[in-house]
Formats: structure tokens, sequence, C-alpha cells
């Protein structure tokens, strides 16, 4: 059986309905749906008291004080725009043997794996990824935006970009990849210019190179981001490119090229590497993990964090939410958030930004989504708890609904369906 035919099954088996069931869930609802909320973080730092939200057509439509009666009800809660996770490998699983397949493992007949770990992603609070990336990744977000699956958007790079081999060396054929790429449905370029860290994060790639990607790129009108370790993260800024991933072991000069050149960077300040950590058996003797290289994880955690203290601190530079999660990963990305604030220091708020107005804006959908403002989509959540007294309610979410469409009501109080709830 294909991965497209099994989609539809795969939703009803993880909901528990019948896939009829899913299907009809998918429709947004015709008529205007109001939320009611006691604490409202608009997504652009700024927090709003006894408001409703007014949903239509899979929209806000407006943000208005108190008037009236709602359908739900989340006073009590902490309620905010659905979060965006900048770095994700979706389709990374584990195979049947129990051990990392990455997508290269992956078979029809696993799929639902994959389907799963979007689930997962959606039901965190989650409802916007970019999966940097694998041919995989295209079904599934197709898959996705059709309403056959519940799960996040997702943007996808489809092959990265590696600087070896026939195909990538010269300027030349590395301006031919990206156009196979944006051929292949890419939303997004990604790059490796550097080893895994876990290698030592030399630079793979030269200058030129760089700088033919990102030009190439930005004329196909795709943004690029960038695999990067110390001196690549200085070259990845110099070509122009639009997000650092990782950039550990990058200098304080490196920061205030990234801030001044206006170059994302997107760091991780621990869950990648926990999730390595805690999963080592399923990872050790599969490509790319060896003993010395979990032996390298353990000393470059502590880099992280001071790469996230010192970013933070950098005027300027537009630090964004990303968790690079794979096997083991999806669906606790928000665990990023705890570790950039208990262990690199950074404001609550700022790390809520992070994910919100301010990764739609490294997305390019600035307009679109990572706020809560008439006009965006009805990418809504609400968590148990208020995560700039206590991150840990990053944990808690308990509404969930992406693009007007409720996936998730375990809140207190709210209202299954629709009623009259006065203030």
């Amino acid at each position: 059986m294909q991965w497209s035919k099994l989609l539809p099954f795969i939703a009803g088996a993880l909901v528990g309905v019948a896939p009829s069931l899913v299907a009809s869930q998918t429709q947004v609802p015709n008529r205007a749906v109001v939320i009611g909320t006691s604490q409202l973080l608009d997504g652009k730092g700024q927090v709003l008291h006894d408001r409703q939200i007014v949903v239509q057509d899979g929209k806000i439509v407006s943000v208005r004080p108190w008037a009236g009666p709602v359908d739900y009800d989340l006073r009590g809660l902490t309620v905010m725009p659905g979060w965006i996770d900048a770095h994700v490998h979706i389709t990374w699983i584990f195979g049947r043997d129990g051990k990392n397949a990455g997508t290269s493992g992956t078979t029809p007949e696993d799929s639902y794996k994959a389907a799963s770990n979007a689930w997962a992603t959606l039901m965190a609070g989650f409802t916007t990824v970019q999966s940097v990336g694998a041919p995989n990744d295209i079904p599934l977000r197709d898959a996705i935006a059709k309403g056959l699956l519940p799960g996040p958007r997702i943007l996808t790079a489809v092959e990265p970009l590696e600087g070896r081999g026939e195909e990538t060396g010269t300027p030349d054929q590395i301006r031919a990849f990206v156009r196979k790429q944006k051929e292949a449905g890419a939303d997004v370029i990604k790059i490796f210019a550097s080893k895994s860290i876990r290698l030592g994060g030399g630079m793979t790639l030269s200058q030129e190179q760089l700088t033919s990607a990102c030009d190439e790129s930005r004329t196909q009108g795709l943004r690029v981001v960038v695999h990067a370790y110390k001196e690549a993260v200085r070259a990845a800024s110099l070509a122009g490119c639009t997000q650092v991933e990782h950039g550990t072991l990058a200098t304080a000069d490196d920061l205030k090229l990234l801030a001044q050149e206006g170059t994302y960077l997107d760091p991780q300040a621990g869950l990648v590497i926990e999730n390595y950590l805690a999963n080592r058996d399923r990872y050790l003797g599969t490509p790319g993990y060896s003993e010395e290289g979990f032996a390298a994880m353990e000393k470059i955690l502590p880099m992280n964090h001071e790469l996230v203290r010192q970013a933070v601190k950098t005027p300027g530079l537009k630090v964004v939410f990303g968790t690079d999660a794979v096997a083991g990963a999806h669906g606790r990305n928000a665990e990023e958030f705890i570790d950039r604030v208990r262990d690199c220091g950074v404001d609550p708020m700022a790390a809520m930004v992070s994910a919100q107005s301010l990764g739609a804006q490294a997305l390019g959908m600035a307009d679109q989504i990572g706020s809560i403002f008439p006009g965006f989509q009805a990418d809504i959540i609400a968590l148990d708890g208020d995560p700039l007294t206590d991150i840990t309610a990053v944990r808690r979410v308990v509404f969930v609904m992406k693009g007007g469409i409720v996936y998730k009501n375990d809140a207190r109080g709210a209202i299954a369906s629709y009623g009259s709830i006065q203030p």
C-alpha cells in the first residue's frame, strides 16, 4: 500500500476514531467562534487581560474586550499563539529493531510513525514546524495541508545540500541543486556548511559555494538555513543566508555580525543532546553515532548553554526557537523552552516570542502566523499555568486550535460544544 493511501487510516488510529470522523474534524466552522480569555499573550511580547478572540473561516476576526457569550471559556489559563519550531526532522523514527532509522530506514508500513510524530507535535502546542528535511516530508506536509491528517503546518527543505559528490561541488552545480529542490516542492533550502559537532564541526563548504547557494536561493524566492559551527557561522552570514542553525563555538564577533547582517540564529540549548543521551542505545552504532560522538555530546551541552547566553545578550541578534527534534523528541519540543530559561537565563517572554512572532518572521510568514491579531491564522493554544512565572507550564498544553479547528480541549471549564458562558 502506498504512503498516501495509508494516511486517512493512520489519522483515524491516531485519534482513536474512524477515518470519516477525522475528515469531519478538519471542517472549519462556518460561523464565528468566540474564545474567552483572562490572560492572553499576543505573541509579540504583550500581555492582554479579559479579552475575547473571535474566529471565523479559520482566521482571527477580532480581539476585543469581553462582550458576551463564549464558545470556549479559557479563563484561568494562559492563552497564546501556537508555537513555531524552526528546526525539526518530523519523519525521523525508530525502526522496527528499535534503533534510529532516520528517514532512510522508513518503509511505507512505517509511515504511521511519522504521522504519529506530527500528531504528538501538534498536541504539544506546535502548530507550525520547519522540517529540514527529507523527501518523506513532502507527502506528510501535503496530507496535513489537505486535511487528511492532523498535524502542524509543515515547511520542508526536501533534500539538504551537503557539498559533496558530483552534483554539488561547483557553484554552477550548487545553483542547479537549489533549482532542483524548488522543483521538488521545497519551502526552504537547507545547507550543511559544517561537519557534525560530534566530529568537531569543521567547515565543509567554501565561502564561494555558500554564496552561490544563498544567491541562487534568493533568485528562486527561497530562504536558506545553514547548519554551521565555528567559522562557518560567519561565512553563512557573509553569504547572505537567512538563518544559522546551531552556531556552537561562534565567537562574540560572529554573533555581532549575525545581528549586523540581520541573520537569524537558531541555537539549541538542550533538548536535542538530552534526547540523544536518553536514547543512547537506540542511536549508538547507527550512521553518524559512535562512542566518541556521545562522549563529545556531553562536553558540548555546556557549550550550547554558553552560546545561548551570549546570543540573547547580543544587541539586535534575532534568536529564534528550534529544537532539532529527531526520533525520541517529537512531542517534547517544549522542553527546549525550559532549557533556555532554566539553564541559559533567557527571559520567559523572549522565549515565547522566539517561537511566535519572531519565528514567523524567520519563516517569511510574519503576516500569517505567530500573533493573535485580526487576519492571522487562528493558531491558538492554552496552558494550564503561566510560563512567565513558571516555565514548566509549557508542558501543560490543554487546548490546541490550528487554523480554526480545535484538535485538543482538555481545558478546565472549557465548553466542549457551543454554549453561552457569561463573564
